[in-house]
Parts: C-alpha cells; structure tokens; sequence
C-alpha cells in the first residue's frame, strides 16, 4: 500500500515510518498537517494520522478530505482517549482510532484488516501508468478505453486483479480458469504469454516457478 503518515514526534514518525516500510509499505511521512493538505492526492492507498500536529490537526484534515470527496480509508493514532474525541473521529469516517502508546504491530494489524477489505471492495485498479481493471464490469481499460480481449485472456486478468500484489500459482489457473482440466504449466505459461503480447504495458510478472501477480501501480 502507499500509506500517508502524518506525526509530528519525530522518533515515533521515524519508527513507524521504517516499520511500515520494512513489511512491504511505500511511505511518505509528514510532520505538519497543513503539508499534508497541501500534498494530499487519490494516489495514496491508506491515511495514518496523528491529531494534535501542527497548523492543521488530524480531525481538521479529514474534515477538509471530505469536503473535497476525497475519500481514504484512515487510521487516527492519538494520545487523545476522551469518548467525545473517538466518537468524532469515527463519525468523519476513519477505519481505526489507535490509543497512543502502542506497539507498532498493532498498526500492522489493522493495516492488513483494511488491506484485505480494500482488495475485496475495491473495484477500480491501476495496473500500470495507462492500465486499469474494473472488477465489477471484467473490463480492461488503456488510457479510459475497453480492451477487446479472448474470453479466457480476460479470466486471467480477472483472477490475477482479485489477487493483486499476490503471486497466483498454477494449479489456482487450472482450477478457476480451466476448471480443473488436466492442463499442463507450458499451456498456461503459453496463454499468459499470448496475453502479455496483446498487451501495450508489461505489467504481468513472471514469478519464476511460482506462477505470475500484477502489482497495483502507483503514481509517482
């Protein structure tokens, strides 16, 4: 995920900032709210705010988000524990409201609960700078166009969306594509590479003995 960090304790912005980062996050961190504002974009997957900062605080910042439709599932970290505090933050809209202190796999897990739930809802997905899926229609767009595709190409597609930034092996083809037909990797390998061949952007990865995963494409 590519996570916006806003704390303005600096040791704890750098030790949540290298935790993120070493479980496999993109980070970008942030001291001051008002940067944030200024900074802030649909490229970013996941919001983790701290509140009392500087210029803008974390309630401020959503509240600002939500005026514009911006919407990015977030995670309130705080010293803040008054009842009143928390029920503000969940009626603007945040995921999760973490209790300052806390140990960082604590933010992990909630990270990975709203991941899981972002792979199961979202239905638009950026491949690449000029790919994107739409789940709910199977439809696979370049520059905002629907790409005409074989049946099975698009079921590859599809199978490998609904498991994006996750390797799909072999046997989950046979089963969900060829319905369990006895197929052989080669047939598979030649079906993927026919399908890479049509398309305008390499954004198919070959895993080698594993099987293939598309990683989600973020702008830089």
């Amino acid at each position: 995920m590519k996570i916006l960090l806003l704390e303005d304790e600096l040791m704890l912005n750098n030790a949540i900032s290298e935790y993120l980062k070493n479980i496999g996050h993109m980070v970008e961190s942030f001291c001051d709210g008002q940067e944030v504002l200024n900074t802030i974009n649909n490229s970013y997957d996941l919001l983790v705010l701290d509140i009392n900062v500087p210029t803008k605080d974390g309630f401020e910042i959503l509240t600002e988000l939500n005026r514009q439709k911006i919407y990015i599932p977030t995670i309130f970290i705080s010293a803040l524990i008054d009842i009143e505090d928390i029920s503000k933050a969940y009626n603007l809209g945040c995921r999760e409201y973490i209790k300052k202190p806390f140990h960082l796999g604590e933010l992990g897990i909630k990270i990975n609960q709203i991941l899981k739930k972002e792979q199961n809802n979202t239905s638009h997905i950026k491949f690449s700078e000029n790919y994107s899926y739409a789940k709910d229609k199977q439809t696979l767009y370049f520059n905002g166009e629907p790409q005409n595709l074989t049946k099975k190409q698009l079921e590859i597609i599809h199978i490998l969306a609904l498991n994006i930034n996750m390797i799909v092996d072999f046997e989950r083809f046979r089963m969900d594509i060829w319905d369990g037909e006895i197929i052989d990797n080669p047939t598979i390998r030649a079906e993927i590479s026919r399908l890479k061949k049509a398309l305008k952007e390499d954004f198919i990865k070959n895993i080698r003995g594993l099987g293939y995963k598309i990683d989600r494409y973020y702008s830089v």
